[in-house]
């Protein structure tokens, strides 16, 4: 009876072993390795760097407060872009708080001199992650005249700026138009490093 069960044992040990050596190891090894190799950066997760310091992700939003750059989505994450504590409120579309929320941010946004019709809905909702790096063009666009002011731009240039930083739908179909924040602002500092607060 032993020897049966020795007998019975003694394969499901190896396979343990060799499945948790291919699939645990080699695998793991060899997909990180390749991508490595093929694409670097993105691999070691799309970080922007001002020389030696880095200084954010492409991937990650990070919070500015600042009239002299474009803002981000609102974060619901930890106490805001934290991405540590990734999360989204979980507010049901019919809940008075989310509508109290959203209310707030729009007589925020025109507070801040926002113009138009509307507030594009990403400048008053949060993503799921708390951590969405991007806005839509619009969104991009409605922030332009205060950013402009800010910083003593001509609103044109600011303009121009967003329509030249609008990436597309990968293939024309795959993803939506839009607009990453720090990139944005990170040109923003090239062209007018010294304005003023």
């Amino acid at each position: 009876m032993r020897s049966e069960l020795t007998a019975s044992l003694r394969p499901a040990a190896v396979l343990l072993i060799l499945f948790s050596l291919v699939l645990g190891l080699a695998y793991p090894a060899a997909v990180t390795g390749l991508s490595q190799i093929a694409m670097p950066r993105q691999a070691n997760g799309s970080l922007i760097r001002d020389g030696d310091r880095v200084i954010g992700s492409e991937l990650i939003a990070q919070n500015f407060a600042s009239p002299r750059y474009f803002q981000p989505r609102p974060s619901a994450a930890g106490k805001g872009y934290d991405a540590a504590a990734s999360a989204a409120t979980n507010l049901a579309p019919g809940s008075k708080d989310l509508r109290d929320a959203i209310a707030t941010r729009v007589a925020d946004a025109r507070a801040k001199g926002m113009t138009g019709v509307s507030v594009p809905p990403d400048l008053v909702t949060t993503s799921a992650s708390g951590l969405d790096p991007d806005l839509s063009p619009e969104a991009a666009f409605s922030q332009t005249a205060r950013v402009a002011t800010a910083r003593g731009l001509p609103d044109e240039q600011v303009r121009a700026l967003v329509e030249s930083s609008i990436a597309y739908p990968l293939f024309g179909i795959i993803g939506e138009r839009r607009v990453n924040v720090l990139l944005l602002n990170r040109q923003l500092d090239r062209i007018a490093p010294t304005a003023t607060p």
